[in-house]
């Protein structure tokens, strides 16, 4: 590829990517380059010394806390994007599916819009996986109704799967669903009379958010994760 679009995937812009080479910061195989034409590897381009941090998509997960919209801008309130490091924001990165703005846990970013697109599609069918502190003791009946499909106000809810891991004066409780509505994991509970405390997302699809990142902190992705992703979304791995 083109020297100048290799830093482009870096998240500067063509312009910024030619004065950047013009001004000789831009080394391939260790010998500073002023052709922004050049053709290189990713693997060859250095910037002030450093290797530049680039691949075709970006694929990330991130810790959300609460107060936190999950959106690209917002005129108000901190959004997930606005907590990554301004190149990746560069790269035009979305989260895939939203999280209301009291809940934490795993949020997804990329750059790959056909991916998500499929992982919040309820065609593709993605597990999302929850937990839920709720009001009042939970039981064997609330599990058969999340079972059976619920019946809200505007639409009747997918069968998922509750289980219970704490019940008494609270309850704590994982959910596992494959749609992802509008407050769709508190009006299920509201439903059957346990108002939610708090809500943790856990997982989507194959990936399970990494208990070393702490709120508001971001990883990239493994080649495994991505891989079990696409995969789950019947898309091509090349």
């Amino acid at each position: 590829m083109r020297l100048d679009k290799a830093l482009s995937l870096a998240g500067y812009t063509r312009s910024e990517a030619k004065a950047l080479i013009a001004r000789g910061r831009v080394c391939v195989s260790g010998e500073a380059v002023r052709d922004a034409g050049r053709s290189v590897q990713l693997c060859e381009v250095t910037l002030d010394g450093s290797p530049i941090d680039a691949q075709q998509e970006v694929y990330l997960m991130l810790h959300k806390p609460a107060g936190v919209v999950t959106a690209t801008e917002d005129k108000r309130l901190p959004t997930v994007v606005s907590l990554l490091p301004e190149m990746y924001q560069r790269r035009k990165i979305g989260p895939v599916g939203r999280l209301d703005r009291d809940v934490t846990g795993l949020v997804l970013l990329t750059t790959d819009g056909q991916l998500a697109h499929r992982l919040i599609s309820p065609r593709w069918k993605a597990e999302k996986q929850y937990r839920a502190r709720c009001e009042g003791a939970l039981d064997a009946g609330d599990v058969e109704a999340f079972a059976a499909g619920l019946e809200l106000s505007d639409f009747t809810a997918a069968p998922a799967k509750l289980e219970i891991l704490e019940a008494g004066e609270t309850s704590l409780a994982d959910v596992i669903l494959t749609e992802g509505k509008f407050h769709q994991v508190k009006r299920m509970f509201a439903a059957v009379g346990h108002p939610l405390i708090s809500l943790q997302r856990l997982r989507i699809g194959c990936v399970t958010l990494d208990e070393a990142l702490a709120p508001g902190q971001f990883r990239r992705l493994t080649d495994a994760e991505i891989s079990g992703l696409k995969q789950s979304a019947q898309l091509s791995d090349g």
